[in-house]
């Protein structure tokens, strides 16, 4: 029996069975209803999470929990929902948008390291926040065009040493990626053909390859590929990101529709 691109990248992509179900919605959301006006009526959901291997009772949940959390509002019209992020949602989602679609061409060029008068002048976290990472008591790098806080002393860089990348990997993150990276090869080598698939089909595949890079590329800053080492595989895996999506063109909700 001949094989079915389409089965095959969805058996790709729902081999981890620890995929957080809200944390996937995020991704449908984010992907095919990002903007202003756009929303997911609930039986189009319905389908997409099935095609996704998700149970319903799953997904009654994780919208439960993403109501509470202002994500998504829900509102009905006769019998039927309609889901649509809430104005956090969006916001939150389109500020996340540039770092989940930019093309490889669109990373940074260049780096700097951030200087702290004191360890405590700013949180781990606070720094993160403005695009760094930690690589030393006291010590940051980011990409030079990220902002370095008030009362900070910034030193642009230029050539890295080849053991930089290891000072501030963090290895389990490193490991994601080079799994990210074999499962997306895997779809790459697929060759899947838009015009074979349907809307919902190809909402499905674009959903699930985006929450598997979404989880990942959001929890480092955005630095240029000669500041890590050679075991790093995001800035492939962004490569592969943009390629596959190009290959699945986003349907317009209308077309979801059965």
């Amino acid at each position: 029996m001949p094989s079915d691109p389409y089965q095959d990248a969805l058996a790709i992509l729902t081999a981890t069975a620890t995929q957080r179900v809200w944390s996937v919605l995020v991704s449908v959301f984010g992907d095919l209803a990002r903007l202003e006006g756009e929303g997911i009526d609930g039986p189009v959901l319905t389908a997409l999470m099935a095609e996704a291997q998700i149970r319903p009772e799953a997904t009654r949940v994780a919208l439960h929990r993403l109501r509470n959390d202002d994500w998504i509002t829900s509102t009905k019209s006769g019998r039927t929902s309609h889901h649509s992020l809430t104005p956090t949602g969006r916001r939150l989602s389109v500020a996340a948008s540039g770092r989940i679609y930019s093309p490889p061409e669109a990373a940074a060029q260049g780096w700097q390291l951030v200087l702290l008068e004191t360890p405590t002048s700013y949180s781990r976290e606070q720094m993160e926040a403005h695009g760094f990472a930690p690589l030393a008591p006291r010590l940051y790098i980011g990409a030079d065009t990220s902002d370095a806080p008030a009362g900070t002393l910034a030193l642009p860089a230029d050539a890295a040493p080849h053991w930089l990348g290891g000072q501030f990997e963090p290895k389990d993150l490193s490991q994601d990626y080079a799994a990210l990276h074999e499962m997306l090869s895997a779809l790459d080598a697929l060759q899947l053909d838009a015009s074979t698939l349907s809307p919902v089909q190809i909402g499905v595949l674009r959903s699930l390859i985006v929450h598997g890079w979404r989880r990942l590329v959001l929890k480092h800053p955005d630095l240029p590929r000669e500041v890590y080492s050679d075991a790093w595989r995001g800035h492939d895996c962004r490569a592969l990101v943009t390629g596959l999506l190009a290959r699945l063109p986003r349907p317009t909700l209308g077309a979801l529709h059965p």
